[in-house]
């Protein structure tokens, strides 16, 4: 669950039901999520997920498929290659750092993050206090026209939200923030990726060297609507 009302802040996954518990399950999600004023989540459902049928019997309860719901889980144990030596790629170092990061997101995947200022401040301030994940930056002759983050696991890096402006595709920022946070991951003593990709993503990190591990479908269930109606 993640700081914004989106719907892919909030998630639910990692699934081992019954198809007598599917039900008693959603109204479990629902009810934790609506205590915290959220009214939408995800659902991903793994290969492993059980039963089988999870992803249908969800559809079938009103959950639908999400803007790409067909995307893999993905691994990186070497280096990659190196990046292009005019994109500098390094975490943000400040405020309006990774409040442009954000702005690249926004512009990147379409669509509002649904965080004013205040609550991006209190999420930059989580950041520094926690140290559970970082925001990196690419920047091309000063600019910063990419962005995405880490998040710290005991055995790995997760890599989440990589996004470059659309004037900038194509030049190796992309690269850029993948070499950047394997080599983050080393220093922290955890010389692993691993990282969702969709369409647009799987290719790329599939030339970086990431190998495909999993299989996973994105439900949206729209919870808050269905009352409403």
């Amino acid at each position: 669950m993640g700081p914004s009302a989106h719907p892919s802040w909030n998630v639910a996954q990692r699934f081992r039901l019954t198809a007598e518990t599917i039900d008693s399950t959603l109204e479990e999600v629902h009810a934790v999520l609506r205590e915290r004023g959220r009214s939408a989540c995800t659902w991903e459902v793994g290969g492993s997920a059980t039963p089988t049928d999870l992803a249908e019997q969800l559809r079938a309860r009103g959950l639908v498929d999400d803007h790409d719901p067909y995307v893999v889980g993905m691994v990186l144990g070497a280096p990659p290659p190196t990046p292009p030596e005019d994109i500098e790629a390094r975490e943000a170092r400040d405020f309006e750092e990774f409040r442009a990061a954000n702005r690249v997101a926004e512009t990147a995947f379409g669509g509002d993050v649904g965080m004013d200022d205040q609550q991006l401040r209190a999420r930059y301030e989580e950041k520094l206090a926690t140290g559970g994940w970082k925001t990196f930056v690419a920047l091309v002759d000063g600019e910063i026209v990419g962005s995405a983050s880490s998040t710290y696991l005991d055995g790995a890096v997760t890599l989440n939200g990589g996004a470059i402006l659309p004037h900038a595709r194509g030049r190796g920022a992309y690269r850029a923030l993948v070499a950047a946070r394997w080599a983050d991951a080393v220093e922290r003593g955890t010389p692993a990726l691993v990282t969702q990709a969709g369409a647009m993503s799987k290719p790329i990190l599939e030339r970086l060297g990431f190998r495909q591990v999993a299989e996973i479908t994105i439900l949206l269930d729209e919870f808050g609507k269905a009352l409403s109606n």
